[in-house]
């Protein structure tokens, strides 16, 4: 089983790459993750699926946020969302093979796979395994992570060898209202980390002095946090956390 390679702790993570709007730069996009190899910074970024199968790299699980489209992205071909424009920026939607071939392990990756149903239960693989595909040549750092356990899990059949983890936080229901109740009742406790082989855990920055994160820091497990926004919050966060996933600034 592969640990969480230290050089996910040695600089911080630029969360949805070093996005900034103003610049043209939009979160999840090449420009972000050529700023962050620029700065130095680790880079964090998020997958959905596309319907022919391609792991994307996107954040929502919908396009009506980011771009001038609307509905699901699972209802589109992977060519067709290559050719959808960032709103705000240049950049058009990527695909995960893309995005490794541009880093090409300069900075470490920390890769999240987005729950494809909306209720963190079982999946159907189609993202795990299209991740992992992706990923069978690529020689840089990078580890996996997922709020729903049961991905990780998988993926821990499908490539034991890649370090993977669990995303975690309060689970309140003004964040997560889409989740059951009993779902996030369940999951606030993060019961399965040690039964889906998670190596790390991150964790929301809001509810570090969690009695089951201080447990898990106790037993020598790295500790990660998002979203860090500014210095004060940053510093804070490392009284507990081994790293933080920031935006907003420059950490």
């Amino acid at each position: 089983m592969n640990r969480l390679p230290p050089v996910f702790l040695a600089r911080p993570i630029a969360h949805r790459g070093y996005h900034d709007k103003s610049a043209g730069r939009i979160e999840n996009s090449p420009s972000t993750f050529s700023a962050a190899i620029q700065a130095g910074y680790g880079i964090e970024l998020d997958l959905q699926l596309s319907r022919d199968g391609m792991a994307m790299v996107f954040h929502d699980d919908l396009l009506n946020r980011l771009t001038e489209e609307t509905g699901p992205v699972r209802e589109r071909d992977a060519a067709a969302l290559q050719s959808i424009v960032l709103r705000g920026g240049r950049d058009t939607i990527p695909t995960l093979g893309q995005v490794l071939a541009q880093v090409n392990g300069a900075v470490p990756l920390l890769i999240e796979l987005k729950d494809q149903h909306g209720e963190m239960g079982e999946t159907d693989g189609r993202l795990e395994q299209a991740t992992v595909d992706a990923l069978a040549q690529y020689d840089g750092p990078v580890a996996l992570m997922s709020f729903n356990p049961n991905m990780i899990a998988r993926v821990g059949t499908l490539a034991p060898d890649l370090p993977r983890g669990l995303i975690s936080s309060a689970w309140r229901r003004i964040d997560e209202p889409h989740v059951p109740v009993d779902t996030r009742a369940r999951l606030a406790g993060i019961p399965d980390f040690e039964s889906v082989g998670a190596q790390f855990l991150s964790h929301d920055v809001t509810n570090l002095e969690s009695p089951r994160v201080e447990q898990l820091k106790s037993r020598g497990v790295p500790i990660l946090c998002w979203t860090v926004r500014s210095p004060e919050q940053e510093h804070q966060a490392r009284k507990i956390a081994d790293n933080i996933t920031f935006e907003s600034y420059a950490a």
